[in-house]
């Protein structure tokens, strides 16, 4: 029994990442009435607004879900009380210290799983007792670890060093991906960019066709000194790399960069001043289609990935 589908009550090792201002309820109710898990991303959400998602999701779905809770959320104890009150049943923390919530979440009967970057915080996220861990390599979209590792290098690193469910993440979008990175020792895969091209993702539509349209080499990893973010390279993204030219300190780079910009970027469609995340997978999505058609197609994929690597010889 794979220990992802036991740990979570899914049909498949299969989780939509929570992305900001993309993974609304209807983007999670899809994944998880498709068998896979769908998440709730709520760091960039009021308490208010986490709480009305939470219950539209509740109601499109009987399947689990979960919500990503980013640790630096300025608001977190009004996100985890709503979380509690409304029985979600699968929290990803992220971006913080998982010792800060794993045990009171999981007094309430809370699986918790987060997401690192490395194995020198997948061993703490281990130490803190929580349920499962998300490895992400670098060529993920959105915030990203400061080390460049890459998903097929940190996966196998993490894995030598933990026991509980591994779950891959960063540079998957298809069905091979996703039999590469468990061949590598993960018990499941969390795909993001993939899902922000669906009708039910609530990215702006602008910003996914950006996304659609994109090729190898259209995104960069940056502002580490900041919180690296792995950007498309737009007109913002110029003028990032124009600072970084003239040496432009970190007070700089934060005024450059300013409050709002992911959602004036990937929400409002502002695709020349907004900042706009995507993983390098992107040069691999090439139309805009139904959650569900997504997950039945990687797992038909997966499958027969597996018959044909079966009949590989040496």
């Amino acid at each position: 029994m794979n220990r992802i589908k036991e740990l979570f009550g899914i049909n498949y090792p299969l989780i939509q990442a929570g992305m900001i201002w993309c993974s609304g309820w209807e983007l999670a109710s899809a994944v998880s009435n498709a068998g896979g898990l769908g998440i709730i991303g709520s760091g960039s959400m009021y308490p208010d607004v986490l709480r009305d998602q939470i219950k539209k999701c509740k109601a499109a779905t009987d399947k689990p879900f979960a919500v990503n809770l980013p640790m630096l959320y300025p608001d977190i104890d009004k996100h985890i009380q709503t979380i509690i009150e409304l029985n979600v049943p699968i929290v990803f923390t992220s971006a913080g210290n998982p010792k800060t919530w794993t045990t009171h979440l999981q007094d309430h009967g809370i699986i918790v799983v987060h997401v690192v970057s490395s194995v020198k915080f997948a061993l703490k996220a281990h130490e803190a007792g929580v349920d499962a861990i998300v490895a992400e390599g670098f060529e993920a979209g959105g915030h990203n670890g400061r080390d460049e590792t890459t998903t097929f290098c940190l996966i196998p690193m993490v894995k030598e060093k933990i026991s509980i469910p591994l779950i891959a993440a960063g540079g998957i979008g298809t069905g091979r991906g996703m039999l590469a990175a468990m061949t590598l020792g993960a018990d499941a895969v969390q795909i993001g960019s993939r899902f922000v091209a669906t009708p039910e993702s609530s990215a702006h539509q602008a910003f996914k066709q950006t996304v659609v349209e994109a090729k190898e080499g259209d995104t960069q990893l940056t502002l580490k000194e900041l919180t690296p973010v792995r950007l498309v390279k737009n007109e913002f993204y110029k003028k990032v790399a124009q600072a970084y030219q003239n040496n432009a300190s970190t007070e700089e780079l934060a005024n450059l960069l300013g409050k709002g910009r992911a959602k004036k970027g990937m929400f409002e469609g502002d695709l020349i001043e907004g900042e706009l995340e995507i993983g390098q997978i992107s040069g691999l999505i090439h139309d805009i289609k139904p959650a569900a058609e997504i997950v039945q197609e990687i797992i038909q994929e997966f499958q027969e990935a597996q018959q044909t690597i079966s009949s590989f010889s040496l």
